[in-house]
């Protein structure tokens, strides 16, 4: 090892709309970071892409910043490791690691029709991998894209092409080892989770061939090398980023609840040593290394952030003017509004229904954005409770981190779950999470430390009136459900 003074570990955040670089030092402190955005295309209603070269050029070019930064402070980057969008699908070339499809990211649901096939095997698919059927994961994916393009489906059954998530495009372009981290494997509908192995009952019910998926490895990983400005750095940890936010949050102890807001929702329960199942709910691998794994049980929320984006265009108010935070702060609704463009994930996956306007003729703007963030609040409810209800969890104090996270949106979640919630004052979960994990492939364990809270939320919404606003939400949620 390298003098502590000169030893850097450096994180990727590779998320939705931009990918974000830190270089932590040995006593956890940011000596630098830096920022490239990418663009979504949608080019048709319930479709958003990527350009995997765009993503992958701007992560170079990020990485090469940190090694500039490196080379000024005399410094080596001792160790590397990557949290990555979920369920952001693609098609590349086995051998020169050519794109063959757009990245169909998370938010797509083109494949509806495809996943709407495969209903008779709900059940079976959600006890083999602990992931709900939906449009938005892996295997309806790959049937949609190789039914419109025959020579990729060729291709693929000739042994020529991988099909994999973002996560493990990246890995191969960076190391040219193929590999997909287990983390992330599950949103595939592909993976065993009680095995954790590719399911060969699975890919012989959707079709897929178990040779175009690349092969599992653990969270904590040697992976290989990433040689950029001809400097090598090993690549020790591939992870979602909702489970790095969670562990970033203090979340490593089994039986932690936390929650994170940014383009998307995330509720995250540590559920430890065994995979917990809730309908509903995901059950996927948190981390591993190659001798233990702890499980998270989630509910996922489509839309956080990205919703008053699209707010921003139904309500023609210019981005600078939205500050969605302030409105809400000041104004009240009784109605709702649940937004279709991205659909409803955990716990009801329904995808590609016209937007839900609930009590709301008449409604000025600020009333529909709050309409709109009570939804994001109501989703969060009723996630919670099954949590809540299949593990006998009682959270005197809930920690939410994310840039989506704030402060009426955190007293409306306190007011619905009746409990105290924290907003942490440190910023950047989801790369501390990687750090924690890059250290733990040094230290051979896993190091928490409590975690502050700038402010604390307590419940005081009158209970009557919470009872008429989720009973007028079930209302709504019925017209779609």
């Amino acid at each position: 090892m390298t003098n502590s003074i000169n030893s850097f570990y450096l994180v990727l955040d590779q998320g939705t709309s931009s990918s974000k670089i830190f270089l932590f030092d040995e006593e956890q402190n940011i000596v630098f970071s830096d920022r490239e955005r990418h663009h979504l295309h949608r080019p048709q209603e319930h479709h958003v892409e990527s350009n995997p070269i765009d993503i992958l050029n701007a992560c170079t070019k990020l990485i090469s910043s940190a090694i500039s930064f490196t080379k000024i402070k005399k410094g080596k980057i001792v160790s590397m490791g990557m949290a990555v969008q979920r369920s952001t699908f693609l098609f590349w070339d086995k051998q020169n690691l050519k794109h063959y499809t757009q990245a169909i990211s998370w938010q797509d649901s083109r494949a509806q029709k495809e996943s709407d096939a495969f209903k008779s095997s709900t059940n079976k698919i959600h006890e083999i991998t602990g992931v709900p059927l939906s449009a938005h994961f892996g295997a309806p994916k790959y049937i949609h894209l190789t039914k419109h393009e025959t020579t990729l489906k060729h291709k693929t059954e000739n042994d020529r092409l991988w099909f994999g998530p973002l996560s493990a495009y990246l890995t191969h372009s960076f190391t040219r080892i193929p590999a997909v981290d287990e983390s992330i494997a599950g949103r595939s509908l592909l993976m065993n989770l009680n095995k954790i192995a590719w399911d060969h009952e699975l890919c012989s019910l959707f079709g897929i061939p178990i040779n175009c998926l690349p092969p599992l490895k653990p969270t904590v990983h040697n992976f290989g090398l990433v040689e950029i400005d001809n400097i090598q750095i090993p690549l020790n940890c591939v992870i979602g980023d909702q489970q790095a936010a969670l562990l970033g949050q203090g979340g490593s102890t089994p039986g932690t609840l936390a929650m994170n807001f940014g383009t998307s929702g995330s509720v995250q329960y540590n559920a430890g040593a065994r995979p917990n199942r809730v309908s509903g709910l995901l059950s996927n691998v948190l981390y591993s290394t190659s001798s233990t794994r702890n499980y998270l049980l989630e509910g996922t929320i489509s839309a956080n952030s990205s919703l008053f984006y699209w707010l921003e265009n139904e309500l023609n108010i210019p981005h600078s003017k939205m500050r969605w935070d302030a409105r809400c702060k000041k104004t009240t609704t009784k109605g709702v509004l649940i937004p279709g463009f991205t659909g409803i994930a955990a716990p009801y996956w329904v995808d590609g229904f016209k937007t839900v306007y609930h009590n709301l003729d008449g409604a000025s703007d600020d009333e529909i954005i709050r309409a709109g963030m009570e939804t994001i609040g109501f989703l969060v409810h009723d996630i919670y409770k099954p949590i809540v209800d299949k593990t006998k969890l009682k959270p005197n104090l809930i920690t939410v981190s994310g840039g989506g996270a704030r402060d009426p949106l955190l007293q409306f979640i306190a007011d619905l779950l009746q409990v105290k919630i924290g907003h942490t004052t440190l910023k950047d979960r989801t790369a501390l999470g990687v750090y924690k994990l890059l250290r733990l492939s040094d230290k051979k364990y896993f190091t928490d430390e409590s975690v502050e809270c700038n402010k604390i939320f307590s419940p005081k919404m009158d209970s009557l009136i919470r009872e008429k606003k989720l009973k007028n939400w079930r209302i709504a949620l019925n017209k779609i459900l």
